[in-house]
C-alpha cells in the first residue's frame, strides 16, 4: 500500500488560545491585515476587541458572508482586500467564513473574478496572502484544509474546490468561541464533523494515518454532540466536539468526502437545507449500501472501533443521534415531484461522488430520494 500524509497548518488548541493572535500576526512580518468574519461578530463586539488588540495591524474587516458564501461575496472581500492594500488576512467564523477569507486570500492574488473558477476548468492561482484562521464552529475543518466550497446562488450551484495553496498557516482553535453556537447549528456542524470522519474512511482513497484520525473523531462525536447541544456551555463537551472537528478535517482532508457530500450540494443550494444536515440527512443510508459491498471488511472494522457491532447497528446509532439532536431525517415536509427528485440526482452527480467505494449511479440516487421523500 502506498500512501502520503500532509498537514502543513501549525494548530494551536485550546481554551483561550484566541489570545495568541497578536504574537501570530506579528509572526508572519506583516503590517496591513483584513479581518473576514460573520455580522455576529462586529454585533457583539468580538471582532473590534481583535481589531484593537491586534496594534494597528488589522486595518479593515469584511464581514459580508452568508451562510454558503456566494462568489459575489468573495468578490466583495477581494475589493476590500485591494481598496486597503492588504497583505494579511484572518479568518473568524464558522465554515462559511473561512472558505470565503481561503478563496479571497488566493484569488486576491489573480484578475479573475471568483465565479470562473467554480467549473474547474481554470486552474486555481498558486500563491496567497497569508492567512490565519479561527473557526468559531465545531465544524468544518476549514481552518486545516486544503478545500473551500463556493456558491453561485444566482445559478443555483454549490462547488468545492481543492488545491494546497487553501491550507491556512495558522489556525487558533479556541473551543470556548463555540459555547455561544446555538442548538441547531451544533447539531448541523457536528453531524458534518461525523460525516467528514465516516467519508474518509471509507474513501476509496483512504490511508492508515486518515483511517486512525477518523475513528477518533467518530468516538467522539457519538459520545460528547448531544451533550453539547444540551447543555451549550458545558466546556468537556465543547472541547471534545472541536477536538473532533479538527481531527475530522485531517482525516479527510487527503482522501476527500464522498456520496453524502455529493448529495448535500443539491440538498443545500436547491432546498436551503444547511450544509452538515444535508450531509446526515443521506449518510446513514450509504452505510447500508456500502455496507452490501464490504468485500475486505472494512466497514465492519470501522463499526467495532467505534462501539458498535456491525455496520448495520452503526446506521441505526446515527439515525437515532440525527433524531435526538433534532435533524432531518426526510424530506417530507418538501412536497417533492418527481421531476424535483431528477434535479436532485443530476447536481449530485459530481466527482466526490466516485471516492465512494460502491458506484452510486443515478438510478441509485434516484431511489434513495424518493425513499426519503
Amino acid at each position: 500500500m502506498n500512501w502520503h500524509y500532509r498537514q502543513p497548518v501549525t494548530i494551536h488548541f485550546g481554551n483561550g488560545t484566541i489570545t495568541r493572535l497578536k504574537d501570530e500576526i506579528r509572526q508572519t512580518g506583516k503590517k496591513r491585515g483584513i479581518l473576514v468574519t460573520s455580522p455576529s461578530f462586529e454585533k457583539n463586539g468580538l471582532a473590534a476587541r481583535l481589531v484593537t488588540d491586534s496594534d494597528g495591524t488589522l486595518v479593515t474587516t469584511y464581514s459580508g458572508i452568508s451562510p454558503n458564501p456566494d462568489i459575489r461575496e468573495c468578490d466583495a472581500c477581494i475589493k476590500t482586500i485591494r481598496e486597503n492594500a492588504c497583505d494579511l488576512v484572518v479568518a473568524l467564523g464558522g465554515g462559511s467564513v473561512l472558505d470565503c477569507a481561503k478563496a479571497a486570500a488566493l484569488f486576491c492574488t489573480a484578475t479573475l473574478p471568483a465565479g470562473d473558477y467554480l467549473d474547474r476548468k481554470i486552474p486555481l492561482p498558486p500563491d496567497r496572502l497569508p492567512l490565519i484562521a479561527i473557526p468559531t464552529t465545531a465544524g468544518t475543518g476549514s481552518e486545516i484544509t486544503r478545500v473551500a466550497v463556493l456558491s453561485d446562488h444566482e445559478k443555483g450551484i454549490k462547488t468545492p474546490l481543492d488545491t494546497p495553496a487553501f491550507y491556512p498557516d495558522t489556525a487558533l482553535v479556541d473551543p470556548k468561541l463555540t459555547w455561544t453556537v446555538p442548538r441547531h447549528i451544533t447539531a448541523c456542524t457536528g453531524m458534518d464533523v461525523l460525516c467528514h470522519a465516516i467519508e474518509a474512511y471509507w474513501n476509496i482513497h483512504h490511508q492508515p494515518v486518515c483511517d486512525a484520525l477518523a475513528i477518533h473523531a467518530i468516538r467522539l462525536v457519538f459520545r460528547y454532540l448531544e451533550t453539547a447541544c444540551e447543555e451549550p456551555s458545558n466546556p468537556l463537551a465543547r472541547e471534545k466536539m472541536a477536538e473532533a472537528s479538527v481531527t475530522a478535517g485531517m482525516a479527510f482532508s487527503l482522501p476527500g468526502t464522498t456520496s453524502a457530500h455529493a448529495c448535500s450540494y443539491p440538498l443545500t443550494s436547491h432546498l436551503g437545507i444547511p450544509h452538515g444536515e444535508a450531509c446526515g440527512l443521506t449518510i446513514d443510508h450509504f452505510m447500508r449500501i456500502n455496507a452490501t459491498a464490504d468485500t475486505d471488511g472494512r466497514l465492519n472494522e470501522l463499526a467495532r472501533a467505534t462501539g458498535f457491532s456491525d455496520p448495520g447497528n452503526m446506521a441505526d446509532a446515527i439515525a437515532e443521534l440525527k433524531y435526538r439532536t433534532g435533524l432531518k431525517t426526510g424530506l417530507t415536509r418538501y412536497g417533492l415531484t418527481d421531476t424535483d427528485l431528477h434535479r436532485l440526482v443530476s447536481a449530485s452527480l459530481v466527482p466526490n461522488l466516485k471516492n465512494n467505494p460502491v458506484p452510486i449511479t443515478a438510478a441509485m440516487l434516484y431511489d434513495l430520494y424518493a425513499s426519503l421523500r
